[in-house]
């Protein structure tokens, strides 16, 4: 695995990405220099940012090697789509997860631009490795809801890293003022067959960008975590041993660990169960916590806490738009009906 950004061209295309004489460069880690034999494409994913399944072969050597690469390709201008995003996950997966106990994928090289702003990382294929990425088409029980937490809490437990890279920044109160979507925009999204199944006050745009601007005043008071920042099914994978890990640091930043807490378990399990299991995976995760040595509110601070964050996770949802309508309708009307039953509004002073 590298260590450094490797210095090379970022590529903006899939194509340039794939070129062999690029990626023997890339890939030098592994490679030892010799060039690349052989690419051959597997899957191609695209949501905000292109993944890239593939596999190569070197010259003088017969083994095939499954990788992924990630970054933000063939977009008119990368920086406007979110390119210092595929930076900040590069920098994560270089600098930051060696120092933590989270499971992620390996990193086999990152190659960084930050002036343009544009990262790319090529990481091992999970896939090819037995492991299965989850889905909110899948629900979650509350034993694999309280794995998950267990890495979250691996996570937050790196604290200390915020005073040692201090690039990484509280992000609600960013995502609260983002001007890129209006509150108009955002009231035809909950409008539509997303917010079908919600109740009318928590499908208010205006209600809801108000709630985000109070939980980002509110969440600058509180301790200050390592946050994964995107923490729904879609970006946990079970590895073939079993095992529970994280993907997706493109939303890493510092904040309130009930903003990762209840995000996850909302958006992990069905409505129902998350009703009837969430205080005792809340109570799990505590635990979790104060055996890393951290002194945690009581059961009922953590609680209104816990009750606040979920409208954070809520909200990323309500914007989303580049994933497939089935997936952002279920996460929405879990999320959405969660800040109903938790009362998020009125813990947060909206009316």
């Amino acid at each position: 695995m590298t260590t450094a950004p490797l210095q090379l061209a970022v590529p903006t295309t899939l194509d340039a990405a794939l070129d062999p004489a690029w990626l023997a460069g890339a890939l030098e880690p592994i490679g030892k220099g010799a060039a690349v034999a052989e690419v051959e494409r597997v899957e191609l994913i695209r949501t905000v940012a292109t993944k890239q399944r593939f596999t190569v072969r070197f010259e003088g050597g017969d083994a095939v090697h499954a990788l992924c690469l990630k970054s933000i390709l063939d977009v008119d201008n990368p920086a406007t789509a979110g390119g210092s995003t595929t930076v900040l996950e590069a920098d994560f997966y270089r600098r930051i997860a060696p120092k933590l106990g989270v499971r992620v994928p390996t990193l086999v090289s990152a190659v960084i631009d930050r002036e343009a702003p544009l990262g790319i990382i090529i990481m091992r294929d999970l896939i090819a490795e037995g492991a299965r990425f989850c889905s909110a088409l899948e629900a979650f029980t509350a034993d694999e809801t309280a794995q998950s937490l267990e890495q979250l809490a691996e996570l937050h437990a790196g604290k200390a890293l915020l005073s040692e890279f201090d690039w990484i920044k509280p992000r609600v109160a960013q995502l609260a003022g983002m001007t890129y979507i209006t509150p108009e925009m955002l009231q035809e999204m909950l409008d539509g067959p997303r917010g079908v199944n919600l109740a009318s006050e928590v499908r208010d745009a205006k209600r809801l960008v108000a709630g985000l601007k109070a939980l980002a005043a509110r969440d600058a008071g509180y301790e200050q975590f390592l946050v994964h920042g995107d923490s729904h099914a879609g970006n946990i994978f079970r590895a073939s041993d079993g095992g529970t890990g994280l993907i997706d640091w493109q939303l890493l930043q510092s904040g309130g660990w009930a903003l990762d807490v209840a995000y996850h378990v909302c958006a992990t399990l069905p409505f129902e169960t998350a009703e009837k299991e969430e205080r005792d995976l809340l109570d799990h995760y505590l635990g979790v916590m104060r055996g890393k040595g951290f002194d945690m509110p009581d059961a009922e601070e953590a609680w209104r806490r816990y009750r606040e964050a979920a409208i954070y996770g809520y909200y990323l949802w309500a914007i989303t738009r580049r994933v497939d309508p089935p997936i952002i309708e279920q996460f929405v009307d879990r999320l959405g009906r969660a800040v109903t039953r938790l009362e998020s509004h009125k813990l947060l002073g909206i009316g």
